[in-house]
């Protein structure tokens, strides 16, 4: 073993090569503390689109985050060029804590969660009341998805100019879901828009609907200036409508303070990441009588505390039936 006296000549030890002539990495990460906020507005293909203090501004994801993704609706922190001119770009070094989070799977047998919006007070549930027909279990996994994610659901009906609503509110009424009926006529004139944005002020506001419901639609008459491409095209075999969104895309709510979300249309949400424990905890009124409830308990056996619950008068019987409605879409493909 070769050994080094008290003067070495340095030349004389060996080092080994840094093949990149880069710096050494290092474990020790830069804290940003003069990092500018800024808000996500869309992803496109690894640049994010950044609004920082009224600015559009293109970033990237640092390095240094792994394989921690931003979506639209993070509130993050950047460092680099925040001039936000034509090929200049950013870097996005942190993430901040996320106040809610709206999260789907492509079916409930798909292990990997899509995060789809972060920080959203509302989802607004968007179904056609023809033209397509509404799909009652999608609207239900919104509403698991929504309750789980920290978000108050909202249900914006469309096109009751074909259909009348009666049936749909029927079906949801006990929920308490505040909800908006809009016709083709109502969109146009300006009237739809108007009271759906009284929801919407102060808000974040995630919309979200099967193809074809005219989601994309309601959210040009909302943001008239910034109108995204639509197509009203639905299938007449499948009833089902062709996505006209391809990305989410935050924009500032005209006429009021708050921002839409408006998402690609879907056409399965998946619940394979949600516990069906927590459920529950959109009902205060049932809650308290699950404490009776054997362990593990499903809330839908013959040993369930609830019905006694319900008997005894502690809470309507059609919330009973409404929860667990919700808790037996967690256990079925969406198939209609």
């Amino acid at each position: 073993m070769r050994r080094y006296g008290k003067h070495t000549d340095e030349d004389d030890i060996r080092t080994r090569p840094n093949r990149k002539g880069n710096r050494p990495r290092t474990n020790i990460r830069p804290k940003h503390e003069d990092a500018a906020e800024g808000m996500v507005l869309t992803v496109d293909r690894g640049r994010l689109t950044c609004l920082v203090d009224g600015t559009a501004v293109t970033a990237m994801k640092a390095r240094e985050l792994g394989r921690k993704a931003a979506v639209v609706g993070d509130r993050v922190a950047l460092v680099g060029d925040l001039t936000g001119k034509k090929d200049t770009l950013a870097r996005i070094v942190r993430i901040e804590e996320r106040s809610s989070l709206l999260r789907r799977t492509a079916d409930d047998d798909d292990p990997f969660e899509r995060v789809v919006v972060a920080n959203a007070d509302q989802l607004a549930i968007v179904t056609a009341l023809a033209d397509p027909e509404p799909r009652p279990r999608l609207i239900d996994r919104c509403l698991v998805a929504a309750y789980d994610g920290g978000l108050e659901p909202l249900l914006v009906m469309t096109k009751s100019d074909l259909a009348p609503p009666d049936k749909l509110l029927e079906l949801y009424g006990d929920l308490d879901i505040p909800y908006v009926v809009t016709s083709r006529e109502e969109l146009e004139n300006g009237d739809a828009a108007d009271r759906v944005r009284e929801h919407l002020d102060g808000k974040i506001t995630a919309f979200v609907g099967h193809s074809g419901v005219g989601k994309t639609t309601l959210v040009n008459a909302l943001v008239p200036e910034e109108r995204r491409r639509t197509t009203g095209h639905v299938n007449a075999v499948t009833g089902r409508g062709r996505h006209t969104t391809t990305s989410a895309l935050a924009l500032p709510l005209t006429g009021a303070d708050g921002w839409v979300i408006d998402t690609p249309g879907v056409r399965s949400f998946g619940l394979a990441h949600i516990d069906p424990s927590r459920v529950i905890h959109a009902f205060p009124d049932l809650e308290s009588g699950t404490e009776g409830c054997p362990r593990a308990c499903s809330h839908d056996e013959p040993d369930c505390a609830l019905d006694a619950w319900v008997e005894e008068g502690h809470a309507d019987p059609a919330r009973l039936y409404s929860l667990r409605r919700l808790l037996a879409t967690r256990e079925r493909k969406e198939g209609d």
